[in-house]
């Protein structure tokens, strides 16, 4: 009997953006992917890699059963029982001699696209009781979490940019026309740019020029890393010129004339030699914006990841705050998502000091920053001798030999471990020197929400996506894996069941005993009985969105929302545009949004210092986005490794030149931390002074099982970082300014087949 087409709808779990998709299917092979015309969001708006899913399914590479390295140091297939016992097996005389403190967890950029790995990974760091989490985040957003914890009390409380009503904005250091948008999601970015381009003003600065640049109705070029110090000079303009007019969320800010006294130094004109950006330029830039009827500044992981993320990041808010642009339509804005955050539970407006420095690492002394360690710290702690070294690691969709600063040396320390083990469904470049991997299965084989990204979204929205296809035999969803780890952790080996009845119970728990809560005082038992039948993820989320701003709160709360409802509407449901949130939006301990915190002044003179000694000479590289890659774990599709070469260093006509460089050439680059090979692409889009070269490449290492991207390896840019470098306030890797010397060529046969040029 022939297998009927089908189409199901799902939302994209790949990046940021969220969008929905259409996807037909006969049976469980996918046919073809179109963007999802009545998403609530997307609107049929799709970018290449969501049309991968069906790749990522049928990936020869992407395991289907645990591994367990041998005796003989290769991998082996085992049954999920042998993984769990050899996973018992490595962890009970670590934890029985050194304690939890002894291991630690990272978690990769993917988890965060992942309903089961984002609320389950809290039953993991309940067992295994180490004080010692690392992520991904700390690699290229830290900075902005930092400002948003000091100013408004949580690190996810982020305002957005208003993007669909306003009328200016400035955008620094993001390029979405090829990333899709970051701490911002909104889905067909490209459409909603070019809406804002034709009813006013986009003034896009960086120094290269980008595609998001060349859409842009202005285009600003400074020198890279002085974002910070052309933000504290439109301050500067500000405060001169008499433009500061805060608005309706006057009486909830302090600190303003700190601000004041604090960008004294930072005129147009004593700054103009530092970012390279005419004095001229700054004034007018900063006049049109405070003039504008809606207004907000953007910036994303160009401003993250510099000497100086962590002032530019806050500088952001400011611009906003003092133009009267933070917490008003067209400008920048607070979301409040279905599922729930830290701003849309307890007393409104009042809240406990940001969780900063209550300890630290052992080498370097880093503070904690919300419950997280700097990753740029991690290789340390684990090789270097002494007590309190790390001898076991949890891997969860993460890959630090690729993506961490001086990446070599990760790839030195991993080795040394005692235990590593892995929930990754690839043996890429970190998890091959994994003891164990334990496979989750493909995005079509699992539900999916976004309880991560819809509290960073342009618009309130929830939208649910069921599984496509079952799991295979021998295959746990994972959730499932996360809670049988949880039992080898504390050593119970408890059944799953009971790890996520005890999880859901929990929160439960926490929640009923909040007095502003819809189910303030009720039992566990009430509301267990409530969300019977189901179990898992499913169960948990549709506790999140009952007792969330738009829930039912089971029967008390202010609306009608639960899981059944959003999985009655397949594309969503649309709870409208943002509204103003301050002051309930807050959570600091005075309940006011203090723009001067101290750990962010404090700071200010380092970077007068870099001001006053001036530009930094030679060449430095930033990182780059591209439309077909995302970080390092998609590169093993097919399609998406098609065409051109991405993984090149892009360098000026100019600076070309006076290396005698071509296109197509090999060339070596060097920095005090490391050298490499890279592919040479010259491209006038490239400011004299400044080359770039993607981040997540790297494929070709032995032991790495990812045919496709082994075919175009690439070249690891973080080998030539240095894990010692980072912002001083936020600990964040510094993976952009960096000095380097690019030396002459090695010319490559037949290059034009390596890199065809536009």
């Amino acid at each position: 009997m022939s297998v009927p087409e089908r189409t199901v709808i799902r939302t994209c779990p790949i990046c940021e953006s969220t969008c929905g998709l259409a996807i037909t299917m006969k049976g469980d092979r996918v046919l073809r992917t179109r963007g999802d015309e009545l998403d609530v969001m997307s609107r049929g708006f799709m970018c290449p890699k969501g049309a991968t899913l069906g790749e990522m399914y049928e990936d020869p590479d992407w395991l289907r059963a645990p591994l367990i390295k041998g005796a003989d140091g290769e991998f082996h297939e085992a049954s999920w029982e042998e993984a769990f016992d050899r996973c018992a097996e490595l962890m009970k005389p670590i934890l029985e001699t050194d304690g939890p403190e002894a291991t630690a967890v990272y978690f990769g950029n993917p988890i965060g696209h992942n309903l089961s790995g984002l609320l389950y990974t809290r039953a993991i760091v309940k067992a295994l009781r180490s004080p010692n989490l690392f992520s991904a985040s700390t690699l290229d957003q830290r900075p902005k979490d930092l400002s948003n914890g000091l100013l408004f009390g949580d690190r996810y409380t982020l305002a957005v940019p208003d993007i669909d009503r306003t009328d200016y904005m400035i955008m620094l250091g993001a390029n979405p026309m090829e990333s899709n948008g970051s701490l911002a999601t909104a889905p067909g970015w490209p459409r909603r740019l070019k809406a804002l381009r034709d009813r006013g003003k986009l003034v896009v600065v960086d120094p290269v020029r980008t595609r998001t640049a060349e859409l842009a109705t202005q285009h600003i070029s400074p020198r890279v890393g002085s974002d910070a110090a052309l933000l504290m000079s439109m301050a500067y303009v500000l405060f001169d010129e008499s433009l500061v007019r805060i608005g309706r969320i006057e009486q909830y800010v302090r600190g303003v004339e700190k601000i004041k006294s604090l960008v004294q130094p930072y005129s147009p004109e004593q700054i103009e030699a530092y970012t390279g950006v005419p004095a001229q330029t700054v004034r007018t830039l900063t006049r049109e914006f405070a003039a504008a009827s809606s207004s907000c500044v953007y910036g994303r992981i160009g401003t993250s990841t510099t000497r100086f993320g962590t002032i530019a990041s806050w500088m952001i808010d400011v611009i906003n705050i003092l133009t009267g642009n933070l917490d008003r339509p067209g400008g920048a804005m607070f979301p409040k998502p279905a599922s729930g955050m830290a701003n849309t539970k307890g007393a409104p407006q009042f809240g406990k000091p940001a969780r900063i420095g209550r300890f630290h690492t052992r080498v370097r002394r880093a503070p904690e920053l919300f419950g997280e360690f700097p990753t740029a710290c991690l290789a340390e702690e684990i090789d270097t001798p002494g007590p309190g070294r790390y001898r076991a690691l949890l891997l969860i969709s993460g890959n630090p030999v690729v993506s961490t600063p001086n990446s070599e040396r990760m790839n030195r320390a991993l080795p040394q471990l005692d235990a590593l083990i892995a929930i990754d469904p690839y043996v890429n470049n970190s998890t091959r020197h994994a003891h164990v991997i334990l496979p989750p299965p493909s995005p079509l084989q699992r539900s999916h929400y976004d309880t991560h990204f819809t509290m960073w979204s342009v618009r309130n929205f929830a939208n649910y996506s069921p599984a496509a296809i079952p799991l295979a035999p021998g295959q746990l969803h994972e959730w499932e894996i996360m809670c049988q780890l949880a039992g080898v952790f504390d050593g119970s080996r408890s059944r799953t069941e009971d790890v996520d009845t005890e999880l859901i119970a929990s929160m439960i728990r926490s929640e009923a005993r909040d007095e502003k809560s819809a189910i303030h005082g009720r039992t566990i038992e009430q509301i267990m009985g409530m969300l019977e039948p189901r179990v898992g993820p499913e169960r948990i989320l549709d506790f999140l969105l009952r007792v969330g701003p738009y829930g039912d709160g089971f029967g008390a709360g202010p609306g009608a929302l639960t899981l059944a409802a959003v999985e009655a509407a397949p594309h969503g449901i649309d709870f409208g545009a943002l509204e103003p949130r301050v002051p309930e939006v807050l959570r600091t301990p005075d309940g006011m949004i203090d723009i001067a915190p101290d750990l962010i002044t404090g700071d200010v003179a380092r970077l007068g210092a870099a001001v006053e000694a001036g530009p930094v000479s030679g060449l430095v590289m930033i990182g780059r986005r591209a439309l077909r890659s995302n970080n390092s774990w998609i590169h093993n599709m097919p399609s998406l490794m098609t065409g051109r070469a991405r993984s090149t260093l892009r360098i000026s006509p100019a600076d070309a030149r006076e290396r005698s460089l071509e296109t197509g050439d090999t060339t070596q680059v060097r920095t005090e931390s490391g050298e490499v090979e890279v592919l040479v692409e010259v491209t006038d889009t490239m400011a004299q002074g400044v080359v770039s070269l993607p981040h997540g490449w790297l494929h070709q290492t032995d032991g790495v099982e990812l045919r496709t991207a082994k075919l175009r390896p690439g070249t690891n840019s973080n080998i030539l970082a240095n894990e010692q470098d980072v912002d001083v306030p936020s600990w964040n890797a510094i993976l952009s300014g960096i000095p380097i010397e690019v030396c002459p060529p090695a010319r490559v046969a037949a290059a034009s087949q390596l890199i065809r040029t536009p």
